[in-house]
């Protein structure tokens, strides 16, 4: 492909890649495996184009006296591409690596952000317009579709080599996730989309508060809600990483519902964190949710959410709000939801002083 077309499709394999990252992060129902297959296309075909970029810049590259400003950042670029692109492959393979508490699928994330920034500013900078010749004629689109169709046949190749050498990554979920301790109560990993580290929540005084759009507002005490002993088995698939499957046990949400009477117009259900953390659900998802105070036998432990936490099947661990207070029935989505996982960490509650 011509130097143009080949800088104007690498943007656009990257763009592709951070909206199905991001997406990924909320995928966790089996449908959504799509999305995950799409993130690791579209990263192979970045490679497969970053290798082609290579091959044009290389006889510059190994003659030092050619260099000039450009060629050093566009080397520095080069390098930065190729790291994020290794620690998704690295991590997917089974591979792992954690710098300054953070593992590899984090560095993945954090260089990808990253790597979206430096790719703006370069094209806002640097960008030439596409010409007709660019995007016309037959070896232009053979050479395009050669290369995303290469990307496509990658990925499953990718996949039947793990299985058949055995690699770790063959024993992936489908959100690229590794199992983690299930079935063996509190002894899973405890992660937080972000800081949130509220004091201990006394479960004497602790009281669970009903209310939004329904006709009788309610307050559940912590022995009551454990006392239903209802119980759930679901996945926890946290966007670190790991997945636990364990058998959850509490209060369905369903059954606390009906003592409250939801109004005709009410459509989701607000779960809200002490440290104002909050996520909410569709009205029938809601209904088949667990409030869980115990994982099987075990009380739930603080990390996990004590004394009440969201369990969610088909959602991401971080839509299973830890340290309950409050739902709350509403009659529309809830936007500012994605600005609270953000922000709670900075309330006095999100930091222990509240």
């Amino acid at each position: 492909m011509t130097p143009r077309l080949t800088d104007w499709t690498l943007a656009l394999a990257a763009a592709l890649a951070l909206i199905t990252g991001l997406l990924s992060l909320f995928g966790g129902h089996p449908q959504d495996w799509v999305i995950f297959l799409l993130h690791g296309v579209v990263g192979l075909w970045l490679l497969l184009l970053l290798w082609g970029k290579l091959r044009r810049v290389w006889p510059r590259l190994i003659q030092p006296r050619r260099w000039n400003r450009r060629t050093i950042y566009g080397t520095l670029a080069l390098l930065f591409v190729a790291v994020t692109l290794g620690s998704g492959i690295w991590w997917v393979g089974g591979g792992n690596l954690v710098l300054a508490g953070w593992n590899l699928l984090n560095w993945h994330i954090l260089l990808g952000l990253t790597l979206t920034v430096v790719i703006v500013g370069h094209m806002l900078a640097r960008a030439k317009r596409l010409r007709k010749r660019d995007v016309s004629g037959r070896r232009q689109a053979l050479h395009f579709g050669a290369l995303l169709l290469g990307g496509a046949a990658l990925w499953p190749a990718q996949q039947i080599g793990q299985r058949t050498l055995g690699l770790p990554g063959a024993r992936r979920r489908f959100t690229g996730s590794y199992e983690v301790s299930s079935y063996a109560g509190n002894i899973f990993p405890a992660s937080s989309w972000v800081a949130d580290q509220p004091r201990p929540l006394d479960p004497e005084t602790w009281r669970l508060t009903l209310d939004g759009a329904v006709q009788t507002p309610r307050s559940f005490s912590f022995d009551e809600l454990a006392a239903m002993g209802d119980t759930l088995e679901a996945t926890l698939d946290c966007t670190s990483g790991f997945y636990s499957t364990q058998r959850w046990r509490g209060a369905l949400v369903g059954r606390l519902l009906d003592q409250a009477g939801p109004l005709p117009e009410a459509a989701y259900v607000r779960f809200i964190s002490v440290t104002s953390y909050r996520w909410s659900l569709p009205l029938a998802e809601a209904r088949a949710a667990l409030l869980a105070t115990a994982i099987d036998t075990d009380p739930l432990s603080y990390d996990h959410g004590f004394p009440l936490r969201l369990v969610a099947p088909g959602h991401r661990g971080m839509e299973w709000v830890k340290w309950l207070v409050q739902v709350e029935v509403i009659t529309a989505p809830d936007p500012g939801q994605l600005l609270s996982i953000f922000t709670s960490s900075f309330t006095l509650a999100g930091q222990g002083k509240g």
